[in-house]
């Protein structure tokens, strides 16, 4: 089995690609930075599962508060009022379900940093679309699966906390993941690239979350949210433990 995981910027000389070989008893990986879109795009035509640390959609009532702002159309807002109102367009579903799972809000893809972004996945989803032959599945329910990488590693009872930020923590995270994950064989210079590059080090988690999916080891979709997540994306958050993910 192959993996891969993709820490997508708004440009691609921001994004990571990492594809791990799962094939034999430790796991090879190929690690880069500066990746093309044309690049990732052929990835996910070889691997069991694409982790993508990006929105995949924006909230369905988002959508349809631009859409009726530019037509001139009056505003619904519902019974809410304010905040609250405000909070239920810049959330999707998922990112709810992830706040009760998890204790913290994902950033908002309509409101906070995250929409050169989610522009740049819209069509780099295009071009996986077109690499597998058929329009992603934006529940997961194909080879492509968005992933957060901070909750992956929390959820496997690692800390986060500064990771983001700082290359010698960074460092010393690495090294608690390979002593849950003594199968991980990184190159040195692999090991280099993700203590320098928050970037590969996203990259490198996303794709062991993909792992997770493929195993069926993530939260599934309720079956309440699957038409919904089918345009607004899904989180797959993992569950259970890193060391779960073995080569078998």
């Amino acid at each position: 089995m192959l993996t891969a995981g993709v820490d997508l910027a708004a440009e691609s000389k921001g994004t990571a690609l990492a594809v791990l070989d799962w094939s034999g008893p430790l796991v090879t990986a190929h690690v880069g930075t500066a990746v093309p879109d044309a690049e990732i795009a052929a990835a996910a035509a070889r691997v069991a599962r694409l982790g993508i640390d990006c929105a995949f959609g924006w909230p369905d009532d988002f959508v349809s508060f631009l859409t009726r702002h530019a037509a001139g159309d009056r505003l619904d807002t519902g019974t809410d009022e304010g905040m609250a109102w405000r909070r239920r367009l810049s959330y999707r579903a998922t990112d709810r379900v992830t706040r009760e799972l998890t204790g913290r809000w994902p950033l908002s893809v309509a409101t906070d940093r995250l929409g050169l972004t989610a522009m740049h996945c819209a069509v780099l989803l295009e071009a996986i679309g077109d690499a597998l032959g058929a329009p992603v599945d934006r529940s997961g329910a194909g080879t492509a699966v968005e992933v957060y990488p901070a909750a992956a590693l929390r959820g496997w009872g690692l800390d986060t906390r500064g990771y983001k930020n700082d290359a010698g923590v960074r460092d010393g995270l690495l090294a608690r993941l390979l002593g849950c994950a003594p199968w991980l064989d990184l190159t040195p210079a692999n090991r280099r690239l993700m203590t320098d590059s928050d970037d590969a080090f996203d990259a490198v988690v996303a794709a062991l979350a993909a792992r997770a999916h493929a195993l069926g080891l993530t939260h599934p979709v309720p079956a309440e949210c699957r038409d919904q997540a089918r345009r607004e994306g899904w989180i797959a958050l993992p569950v259970g433990r890193l060391e779960d993910l073995a080569p078998r």
